[in-house]
Protein backbone atom coordinates (compact mmCIF):
# COMPACT_ATOMS: atom_id res chain seq x y z
CA UNK A 1 0.00 0.00 0.00
CA UNK A 2 1.18 3.32 -0.28
CA UNK A 3 2.01 5.64 2.52
CA UNK A 4 -0.44 8.30 2.39
CA UNK A 5 -1.71 10.94 5.01
CA UNK A 6 -4.25 8.48 6.05
CA UNK A 7 -1.45 5.88 7.48
CA UNK A 8 -0.45 8.80 9.76
CA UNK A 9 -3.90 10.05 10.88
CA UNK A 10 -3.40 13.51 9.73
CA UNK A 11 -6.72 15.65 7.94
CA UNK A 12 -5.78 18.02 5.17
CA UNK A 13 -8.27 20.06 4.17
CA UNK A 14 -8.37 23.09 1.25
CA UNK A 15 -8.01 26.45 2.51
CA UNK A 16 -11.58 28.04 2.75
CA UNK A 17 -12.40 30.60 -0.30
CA UNK A 18 -14.77 32.13 2.41
CA UNK A 19 -11.80 33.73 4.35
CA UNK A 20 -10.28 34.56 0.71
CA UNK A 21 -13.31 36.93 -0.01
CA UNK A 22 -13.41 38.43 3.09
CA UNK A 23 -9.46 39.15 2.85
CA UNK A 24 -9.65 40.67 -0.46
CA UNK A 25 -12.82 42.58 0.31
CA UNK A 26 -10.13 44.56 2.93
CA UNK A 27 -7.52 44.73 0.71
CA UNK A 28 -9.94 46.42 -2.04
CA UNK A 29 -10.96 48.91 0.64
CA UNK A 30 -7.79 50.26 1.66
CA UNK A 31 -7.07 53.81 0.23
CA UNK A 32 -4.77 52.56 -2.54
CA UNK A 33 -5.45 51.21 -6.49
CA UNK A 34 -6.73 47.52 -6.53
CA UNK A 35 -4.25 45.53 -6.97
CA UNK A 36 -0.83 47.86 -6.50
CA UNK A 37 0.90 46.14 -3.72
CA UNK A 38 0.65 43.15 -6.36
CA UNK A 39 1.84 39.21 -5.18
CA UNK A 40 1.99 41.43 -1.60
CA UNK A 41 -1.81 41.29 -1.33
CA UNK A 42 -2.24 37.74 -2.61
CA UNK A 43 0.42 36.91 0.60
CA UNK A 44 -1.47 38.56 2.41
CA UNK A 45 -4.93 36.96 1.59
CA UNK A 46 -3.33 33.84 1.74
CA UNK A 47 -2.59 33.98 5.08
CA UNK A 48 -6.08 35.29 6.46
CA UNK A 49 -7.15 32.07 4.59
CA UNK A 50 -4.93 29.62 6.18
CA UNK A 51 -5.11 31.31 9.46
CA UNK A 52 -8.60 31.31 9.00
CA UNK A 53 -8.74 34.34 10.67
CA UNK A 54 -9.65 38.38 9.32
CA UNK A 55 -6.83 39.67 10.74
CA UNK A 56 -4.17 37.10 11.36
CA UNK A 57 -1.25 37.44 13.85
CA UNK A 58 1.95 36.03 13.12
CA UNK A 59 3.61 35.21 16.61
CA UNK A 60 6.93 33.14 16.57
CA UNK A 61 9.04 32.06 13.95
CA UNK A 62 11.28 28.64 13.06
CA UNK A 63 13.59 27.26 10.41
CA UNK A 64 14.16 23.41 11.13
CA UNK A 65 17.42 22.74 9.77
CA UNK A 66 17.93 19.09 9.41
CA UNK A 67 21.35 17.51 9.06
CA UNK A 68 21.91 14.33 7.28
CA UNK A 69 25.13 12.64 5.64
CA UNK A 70 25.27 10.45 2.83
CA UNK A 71 27.15 7.78 1.44
CA UNK A 72 27.01 9.40 -2.10
CA UNK A 73 29.92 11.28 -1.22
CA UNK A 74 32.06 8.23 -1.90
CA UNK A 75 31.34 8.28 -5.50
CA UNK A 76 33.32 12.08 -5.10
CA UNK A 77 30.10 14.62 -6.29
CA UNK A 78 30.45 17.11 -4.16
CA UNK A 79 33.35 19.52 -3.63
CA UNK A 80 33.71 19.10 0.00
CA UNK A 81 34.35 16.09 2.19
CA UNK A 82 31.33 14.85 4.52
CA UNK A 83 33.26 15.85 7.55
CA UNK A 84 31.84 19.27 6.84
CA UNK A 85 28.45 18.63 7.59
CA UNK A 86 28.84 18.16 11.52
CA UNK A 87 31.43 21.08 11.57
CA UNK A 88 28.23 23.29 10.26
CA UNK A 89 26.03 21.69 13.03
CA UNK A 90 28.32 23.20 15.23
CA UNK A 91 28.17 26.24 13.30
CA UNK A 92 24.73 26.63 13.55
CA UNK A 93 24.23 26.32 17.65
CA UNK A 94 26.96 28.85 17.57
CA UNK A 95 24.95 31.03 16.11
CA UNK A 96 28.02 31.76 13.84
CA UNK A 97 26.21 30.56 10.11
CA UNK A 98 24.52 32.51 7.26
CA UNK A 99 21.21 30.85 8.55
CA UNK A 100 21.93 32.71 12.25
CA UNK A 101 22.42 36.26 10.65
CA UNK A 102 19.27 36.24 8.52
CA UNK A 103 17.03 34.43 11.10
CA UNK A 104 18.08 36.86 13.69
CA UNK A 105 17.07 39.74 11.18
CA UNK A 106 14.02 37.79 10.46
CA UNK A 107 13.15 37.55 13.87
CA UNK A 108 13.38 33.49 13.98
CA UNK A 109 14.28 31.07 16.01
CA UNK A 110 16.76 28.15 14.45
CA UNK A 111 16.05 25.07 15.30
CA UNK A 112 18.79 22.36 14.99
CA UNK A 113 18.10 18.45 14.44
CA UNK A 114 19.96 15.87 13.49
CA UNK A 115 18.94 13.41 11.23
CA UNK A 116 21.30 11.25 10.00
CA UNK A 117 25.17 12.94 10.67
CA UNK A 118 27.81 10.59 10.47
CA UNK A 119 28.95 11.91 14.17
CA UNK A 120 28.40 11.23 17.84
CA UNK A 121 27.69 14.98 19.03
CA UNK A 122 27.64 13.52 22.75
CA UNK A 123 25.63 15.77 25.15
CA UNK A 124 25.25 19.68 23.40
CA UNK A 125 22.62 21.87 24.58
CA UNK A 126 20.40 22.99 21.43
CA UNK A 127 21.14 20.44 19.07
CA UNK A 128 17.87 17.89 18.75
CA UNK A 129 18.69 14.17 18.20
CA UNK A 130 16.33 12.77 16.08
CA UNK A 131 19.19 10.37 14.11
CA UNK A 132 17.46 7.86 11.92
CA UNK A 133 20.78 6.27 10.34
CA UNK A 134 24.12 7.70 10.58
CA UNK A 135 24.67 8.55 7.14
CA UNK A 136 22.34 6.86 4.19
CA UNK A 137 23.86 4.23 2.08
CA UNK A 138 25.56 5.11 -1.10
CA UNK A 139 22.44 5.20 -3.66
CA UNK A 140 25.02 4.46 -6.29
CA UNK A 141 25.06 0.65 -4.55
CA UNK A 142 22.03 0.40 -1.98
CA UNK A 143 19.32 1.67 -1.32
CA UNK A 144 19.59 5.16 0.70
CA UNK A 145 17.12 3.87 3.61
CA UNK A 146 15.05 1.22 4.41
CA UNK A 147 11.58 1.95 3.96
CA UNK A 148 10.64 2.10 7.22
CA UNK A 149 13.18 4.80 8.35
CA UNK A 150 11.83 6.69 5.50
CA UNK A 151 8.60 6.79 7.32
CA UNK A 152 10.61 7.58 10.36
CA UNK A 153 12.07 10.94 8.94
CA UNK A 154 8.85 11.94 7.63
CA UNK A 155 6.87 11.67 11.14
CA UNK A 156 10.12 13.38 12.69
CA UNK A 157 9.54 16.45 10.56
CA UNK A 158 5.45 16.34 11.90
CA UNK A 159 6.09 15.45 15.21
CA UNK A 160 8.36 18.60 15.41
CA UNK A 161 5.57 20.97 13.83
CA UNK A 162 3.15 19.71 16.25
CA UNK A 163 5.73 20.10 19.50
CA UNK A 164 6.81 23.38 18.45
CA UNK A 165 3.20 24.75 17.76
CA UNK A 166 1.88 23.70 20.69
CA UNK A 167 4.93 25.96 22.27
CA UNK A 168 3.42 29.17 20.30
CA UNK A 169 4.87 29.14 16.96
CA UNK A 170 2.95 29.37 13.92
CA UNK A 171 5.12 30.33 11.08
CA UNK A 172 7.39 27.77 9.98
CA UNK A 173 10.34 27.31 7.79
CA UNK A 174 12.59 24.48 6.21
CA UNK A 175 16.23 24.14 6.03
CA UNK A 176 18.62 21.36 5.62
CA UNK A 177 22.57 20.63 5.84
CA UNK A 178 23.97 17.64 4.64
CA UNK A 179 27.23 17.40 2.07
CA UNK A 180 26.33 15.75 -1.00
CA UNK A 181 22.28 16.27 -0.43
CA UNK A 182 21.92 18.18 -3.96
CA UNK A 183 22.69 14.35 -5.56
CA UNK A 184 19.76 12.65 -3.81
CA UNK A 185 17.87 15.73 -4.64
CA UNK A 186 18.37 15.10 -8.34
CA UNK A 187 17.41 11.90 -8.11
CA UNK A 188 14.02 12.50 -6.37
CA UNK A 189 12.99 15.08 -8.76
CA UNK A 190 13.98 13.34 -12.08
CA UNK A 191 11.85 10.56 -10.47
CA UNK A 192 8.61 12.71 -9.56
CA UNK A 193 8.59 15.00 -12.54
CA UNK A 194 9.75 12.61 -15.06
CA UNK A 195 12.12 14.60 -16.41
CA UNK A 196 15.68 13.77 -17.93
CA UNK A 197 18.86 13.52 -15.27
CA UNK A 198 20.88 16.41 -17.03
CA UNK A 199 17.72 18.94 -17.01
CA UNK A 200 17.71 18.59 -13.00
CA UNK A 201 21.29 17.95 -11.81
CA UNK A 202 23.05 21.49 -11.33
CA UNK A 203 26.59 22.01 -9.62
CA UNK A 204 25.48 22.13 -5.92
CA UNK A 205 28.79 23.56 -3.95
CA UNK A 206 30.11 24.93 -7.08
CA UNK A 207 31.81 21.70 -8.60
CA UNK A 208 33.70 21.65 -11.91
CA UNK A 209 32.99 20.13 -15.08
CA UNK A 210 34.55 16.62 -14.56
CA UNK A 211 33.07 16.47 -11.49
CA UNK A 212 29.70 17.29 -12.49
CA UNK A 213 29.92 14.73 -15.20
CA UNK A 214 30.33 12.22 -12.96
CA UNK A 215 27.61 13.45 -10.62
CA UNK A 216 25.15 12.72 -13.47
CA UNK A 217 26.37 9.74 -14.05
CA UNK A 218 26.34 8.68 -10.40
CA UNK A 219 22.53 10.00 -10.07
CA UNK A 220 21.58 7.87 -13.31
CA UNK A 221 23.07 4.81 -11.93
CA UNK A 222 21.17 5.43 -8.54
CA UNK A 223 17.57 5.33 -10.24
CA UNK A 224 18.93 2.71 -12.40
CA UNK A 225 19.73 -0.02 -10.02
CA UNK A 226 17.42 1.32 -7.42
CA UNK A 227 14.01 1.31 -9.55
CA UNK A 228 12.48 3.80 -7.37
CA UNK A 229 8.54 3.87 -8.11
CA UNK A 230 7.31 7.44 -9.13
CA UNK A 231 4.08 6.56 -8.09
CA UNK A 232 4.98 6.18 -4.35
CA UNK A 233 7.06 9.13 -2.98
CA UNK A 234 7.99 7.14 0.11
CA UNK A 235 9.74 4.57 -1.92
CA UNK A 236 11.41 7.49 -4.10
CA UNK A 237 12.66 8.81 -0.57
CA UNK A 238 13.94 5.53 1.13
CA UNK A 239 15.67 4.21 -2.44
CA UNK A 240 17.50 7.88 -3.37
CA UNK A 241 16.89 10.60 -0.82
CA UNK A 242 17.41 11.17 2.53
CA UNK A 243 15.89 11.52 6.45
CA UNK A 244 16.46 15.17 5.99
CA UNK A 245 14.90 15.33 2.99
CA UNK A 246 11.59 13.38 4.72
CA UNK A 247 11.70 15.78 7.57
CA UNK A 248 11.29 18.54 5.17
CA UNK A 249 8.26 16.33 3.59
CA UNK A 250 7.01 15.70 7.36
CA UNK A 251 7.24 19.75 7.92
CA UNK A 252 4.79 20.51 5.05
CA UNK A 253 2.57 17.93 5.85
CA UNK A 254 2.52 18.73 9.79
CA UNK A 255 2.14 22.50 8.60
CA UNK A 256 -1.15 21.88 6.44
CA UNK A 257 -2.75 19.53 8.88
CA UNK A 258 -2.11 22.28 11.70
CA UNK A 259 -3.60 25.27 9.30
CA UNK A 260 -0.57 26.57 8.92
CA UNK A 261 1.59 28.35 6.09
CA UNK A 262 5.15 26.95 5.52
CA UNK A 263 7.99 28.51 3.73
CA UNK A 264 10.38 26.34 1.64
CA UNK A 265 13.89 27.54 0.89
CA UNK A 266 15.80 25.98 -1.91
CA UNK A 267 16.14 23.17 -4.30
CA UNK A 268 16.76 19.79 -1.20
CA UNK A 269 13.91 22.06 0.76
CA UNK A 270 11.94 21.95 -2.19
CA UNK A 271 12.52 18.49 -3.16
CA UNK A 272 11.19 17.73 0.44
CA UNK A 273 7.80 19.77 -0.29
CA UNK A 274 7.34 17.63 -4.26
CA UNK A 275 7.39 14.35 -1.87
CA UNK A 276 5.24 15.98 0.49
CA UNK A 277 3.04 17.30 -2.13
CA UNK A 278 3.19 13.62 -4.18
CA UNK A 279 1.81 11.97 -0.75
CA UNK A 280 -1.12 14.45 -0.42
CA UNK A 281 -1.26 17.09 -2.86
CA UNK A 282 -3.42 19.82 -0.95
CA UNK A 283 -0.81 20.84 0.92
CA UNK A 284 0.35 22.69 -1.97
CA UNK A 285 -2.34 25.18 -0.70
CA UNK A 286 -0.30 26.21 2.72
CA UNK A 287 3.34 26.21 0.84
CA UNK A 288 5.35 29.24 0.32
CA UNK A 289 8.14 28.97 -1.96
CA UNK A 290 11.15 31.01 -1.06
CA UNK A 291 13.24 32.32 -4.12
CA UNK A 292 14.33 30.42 -7.15
CA UNK A 293 18.10 29.00 -6.84
CA UNK A 294 21.07 28.63 -9.68
CA UNK A 295 20.68 24.78 -8.90
CA UNK A 296 18.20 23.90 -12.37
CA UNK A 297 16.13 21.11 -10.48
CA UNK A 298 14.40 23.79 -8.11
CA UNK A 299 12.52 25.35 -10.97
CA UNK A 300 11.64 21.82 -12.76
CA UNK A 301 10.48 20.92 -8.96
CA UNK A 302 8.35 24.58 -8.43
CA UNK A 303 7.13 24.83 -11.86
CA UNK A 304 5.85 20.46 -11.62
CA UNK A 305 4.19 21.68 -8.30
CA UNK A 306 2.97 25.39 -9.70
CA UNK A 307 4.70 27.21 -6.75
CA UNK A 308 5.71 30.87 -7.77
CA UNK A 309 8.66 32.07 -5.86
CA UNK A 310 8.46 34.97 -4.38
CA UNK A 311 12.35 36.34 -4.75
CA UNK A 312 15.15 35.14 -7.48
CA UNK A 313 18.80 36.24 -6.07
CA UNK A 314 20.91 33.60 -7.37
CA UNK A 315 21.04 31.82 -3.80
CA UNK A 316 22.66 28.61 -3.84
CA UNK A 317 23.38 28.43 0.05
CA UNK A 318 20.86 26.17 1.74
CA UNK A 319 20.60 26.03 5.68
CA UNK A 320 17.08 27.76 5.06
CA UNK A 321 18.45 31.12 3.90
CA UNK A 322 16.13 31.92 1.48
CA UNK A 323 13.19 31.14 3.82
CA UNK A 324 14.35 33.10 6.63
CA UNK A 325 14.62 36.52 4.05
CA UNK A 326 10.94 35.44 2.59
CA UNK A 327 9.95 35.56 6.35
CA UNK A 328 10.68 39.37 6.58
CA UNK A 329 8.27 39.50 3.50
Amino acid sequence: MVFGVKDMNLRIEPIKKEFLDIAWQRLNSLTKPPGSLGRLEEIAARLVAIYESPMPEIKKKAVFVFASDHGVTQEGVSAYPKEVTAQMVFNFLKGGAGINVLARHAGADVVVVDMGVDYDFGEIDGLIKRKVVKGTRNIAKFHALSRNDAIKSIEIGIELVKEYYSRGYNLFATGEMGIGNTTPSSAIVSVLTDSNVEEVTGRGTGIDDRIFKRKVEVIKRAIEINKPDASDPVDVLAKVGGPEIGACAGVVLGCASLKLPVIIDGFISTAGALIAYCIEPVVLEYIFASHNSVERGHKKALDFMRLNPLFDLNLRLGEGTGAAVAMTI
